[in-house]
């Protein structure tokens, strides 16, 4: 049985799709905000292996709010992965490409130095750290710009606004790659499975869609795709503040997923398929 902390966010609907046999953890049995909670949870369930699709996802409310995003984003990936190390089984956390300054226009590999630029990087940067220093088989994968047909994501606000609006502005200069949470979610499962069978393959890996686009040009995929008639013009991000600094560049290298079998995903066919999504929903 794999155990998944988080039920309602983006991934975790994913991988109850994938994989319903999987037993699920809302905040009303395990909230993150209470490590130890966590750690006792996997203690008591007992499983083969640990996903962790919860988070501070909350990126500007972290820069006030460093000290309890840290709690969630770092400590308590900590003490999951240490309760699995304890059982000797596979762990897989979800990081972020802010663990990086977003500096230059090369794709980011997991080796790569790591700076960074706020707090929610901060903190899921504590995570990572976290995870590692347990010491048990684990996986811990970066990924960015996530979206699917749940929750509130780029795509869903496009869709919103683009309804509505002959024209948008949308950041131009912010570069890296949409990821449906469907494949993030077959990535985690696939990495839970693969290290129980090679605990050798442990370690840090990206996964973001294919090819990289700006914000601006994603903007005007999804209105393709969606035959919606709005104009994007291009805007640089210093014309849209926001409380925390996003990442100039999220363009990441993302071949080590061959280890596991896997290959970085063409956002685009996400895209269609979350569109889809919705329109069965909206039927």
């Amino acid at each position: 049985m794999i155990l998944v902390f988080g039920r309602t966010g983006q991934v975790a609907r994913e991988l109850a799709r994938q994989a319903p046999d999987a037993r699920f953890l809302g905040r009303d049995e395990a909230d993150l905000a209470d490590p130890e909670a966590c750690a006792r949870a996997i203690r008591e369930a007992k499983p083969d292996a640990v996903i962790n699709a919860a988070a501070w996802t909350a990126v500007d409310r972290a820069e006030e709010e460093e000290a309890p995003a840290t709690v969630v984003n770092g400590e308590a990936p900590g003490a999951m992965a240490r309760a699995c190390a304890e059982l000797g089984i596979p762990f897989v956390q979800i990081s972020t490409d802010y663990v990086f300054d977003g500096s230059g226009t090369r794709p980011w590999q997991p080796g790569d130095p790591v700076g960074p630029l706020g707090a929610y990087g901060r903190s899921k940067l504590a995570g990572e750290e976290a995870v590692r220093a347990a010491g048990g088989p684990h996986a811990i994968l970066r990924t960015s710009w996530v979206f699917s047909a749940h929750g509130a994501n780029f795509v869903k606000t496009m869709l919103r606004l683009g309804a509505t609006r002959d024209r948008l502005t949308v950041v131009c200069d912010q570069v890296g790659g949409p990821t449906p949470a469907a494949d993030i979610a077959a990535a985690c499962l696939a990495m839970a499975r693969g290290l129980a069978a090679r605990p050798d393959l442990s370690g840090t890996y990206h996964l973001s869609g294919g090819p990289d686009v700006s914000w601006a040009d994603f903007a005007r995929e999804i209105f393709r795709q969606a035959e919606l008639d709005c104009l994007v013009a291009d805007i640089a991000s210093a014309d849209y503040p926001q409380k925390a600094h996003r990442p100039a560049n999220s363009r990441m290298d993302c071949s080590d997923l061959a280890r596991f079998g896997l290959s970085r995903p063409d956002w685009r066919q996400g895209l269609a398929r979350v569109l889809a999504d919705l329109q069965e929903v909206s039927e």
